[in-house]
């Protein structure tokens, strides 16, 4: 009965090569000293944890040093001005003719603007412009890193009464930075940052959701969204002229859910018109924000249906915890529109007939387990649905939506909670690198850009499996510590 569960199971049937299995053996020895302690006492399991109660523990991990070394393929679920560093945003303060707008006596932030002279934008609540020198001379500079650091994302707040009020902290941080990234050169700069930081946690190829905000210059110029397609796939090309072994990126045009449909008819126009101008770039459509709060997916079906066939669907569905709403039954349309992957898909196991077509069709599920977590869906990772994908073997692909605003690396996190968390205790190098060469089947990238994506992912997997095995003196487990709460 074991044997049968187990080939049942994702990536049990991946095949290791001599040298695989050495460094198998490593990695397994690792995982279990995790395990040692947390059975005969659960409070010491890091899965168990909320990642804010124990960001600093999971960093020194061997186990985690492990994974951040590792070529992990891509990401193919993350959203465009959350992906970069904490102390990257904290630096593009310092920049040149930068304002901000703050409100209860100077204390809090509201907004952020460059310009050469005092803004005239009317900022979202009512505030007052100041060079964002002069406030930092002010408040102090310390001070205000510290303020940044908590601003800047959803650290340390690990409870909320319900996802609906971490729901509005989340996105009160993207309407914060949206003065600060929109910046044209800003963006250019943002989007080369966040290639290098997802390159250098093991990340070669990324799929990038955006609103595709019109960006905006000193002056009196006036770009469109066209000119901000034209700035990511130009400092995409700057990158990988430095980075050949990079794989590259591609863009879903994902506005937001909660208009009505005349609006999204104007939404896949734009998108039409912008995959003709852009037709290797920007490949995909997805709807985004609350699905609790946002309109479903069945409301928009006349529209959606004007889609050209060669313009893929990626679509939002499922990320909540009811049961037999519109909410959750956005699984069903996006499965009957075409999708070609699920976004996060939490609700999936309490629809078995959509994970069945999911596995039959080749549907892949993008699970953020970090991002369920910190949005309230569930707080232990043992419990995380994706243990019932993983066992029924549906296609599945491990990404970290927003990891900048839960201070954590591009995939690192993830894949660590998604190993030692959600995938069974016996789940190896094989259940890692079934992950990885998902995150390449997976993609919207052609078949001959597979070919040669695979390629390039395989040149660095084999130089991690030898740097694992000449290096395992350096990964052996740690002693044993007890997690404080």
């Amino acid at each position: 009965m074991l044997e049968s569960q187990r080939v049942m199971t994702m990536g049990a049937t991946t095949a290791l090569t001599p040298e695989e299995q050495l460094a198998n053996k490593y990695i397994v020895e690792l995982k279990k000293a995790e395990y040692k302690t947390g059975i005969l006492d659960p409070s010491t399991h890091s899965p168990g944890y909320h990642i804010f109660q124990l960001l600093s523990e999971v960093n020194k991990s061997p186990l985690f040093k492990a994974l951040r070394t590792m070529p992990k393929g891509g990401v193919l679920h993350a959203h465009d001005t959350a992906i970069c560093s904490t102390e990257y945003l904290i630096r593009l303060t310092y920049r040149e003719n930068l304002w901000i707008c703050t409100a209860d006596e100077g204390c809090k932030a509201i907004a952020f603007r460059f310009s050469k002279e005092k803004p005239t934008l009317k900022a979202i609540a009512e505030c007052s412009w100041e060079p964002m020198s002069e406030f930092r001379e002010r408040r102090g500079e310390e001070n205000v890193r510290r303020y940044l650091l908590r601003r800047f994302s959803m650290y340390p707040y690990s409870t909320f009464k319900s996802n609906n009020q971490a729901w509005n902290h989340f996105m009160s941080i993207f309407i914060l930075l949206d003065g600060l990234l929109c910046y044209a050169p800003v963006w250019a700069d943002y989007y080369y940052r966040a290639l290098k930081e997802f390159y250098e946690d093991g990340v070669q190829y990324l799929e990038l959701r955006s609103l595709l905000p019109e960006l905006y210059c000193l002056g009196e110029k006036k770009l469109t969204i066209n000119d901000t397609v034209q700035i990511y796939k130009d400092t995409l090309e700057r990158y990988m002229a430095k980075n050949p072994n990079f794989i590259g990126s591609k863009l879903i045009y994902a506005p937001l859910r909660g208009v009505d449909p005349p609006v999204v008819e104007k939404y896949v126009e734009t998108c039409v018109a912008l995959n003709k101008q852009f037709p290797t770039f920007l490949v995909g459509f997805d709807l985004v924000g609350q699905e609790e709060l946002g309109r479903p997916l069945i409301d928009f079906v006349d529209q959606l249906l004007k889609m050209p066939e060669h313009i893929n669907f990626y679509f939002h569905a499922g990320e909540t915890n009811w049961y037999g709403s519109t909410v959750d039954e956005n699984l069903i349309d996006a499965v009957l529109l075409g999708t070609k992957r699920i976004g996060h898909g939490y609700a999936i196991i309490k629809h078995p007939f959509i994970m069945s077509l999911a596995k039959k069709l080749g549907i892949a599920v993008e699970v953020c387990p970090v991002s369920n977590q910190v949005l309230q869906l569930g707080q232990d990772y043992r419990n995380h649905p994706a243990s019932h994908i993983i066992c029924q073997d549906v296609p599945m692909v491990i990404s970290s939506d927003d990891p900048s605003f839960w201070h954590a690396l591009p995939l690192s996190h993830d894949f660590y909670f998604a190993f030692l968390g959600i995938a069974p205790m016996r789940a190896d190098l094989r259940f890692l690198k079934c992950l990885a060469i998902n995150s390449i089947k997976y993609s919207a990238l052609t078949t001959p850009e597979k070919v040669i994506g695979i390629q390039k992912w395989h040149k660095q997997w084999i130089k991690w499996i030898n740097e694992v095995i000449k290096t395992k003196g350096q990964l052996e487990p740690r002693e044993d510590k007890s997690l404080k709460k």
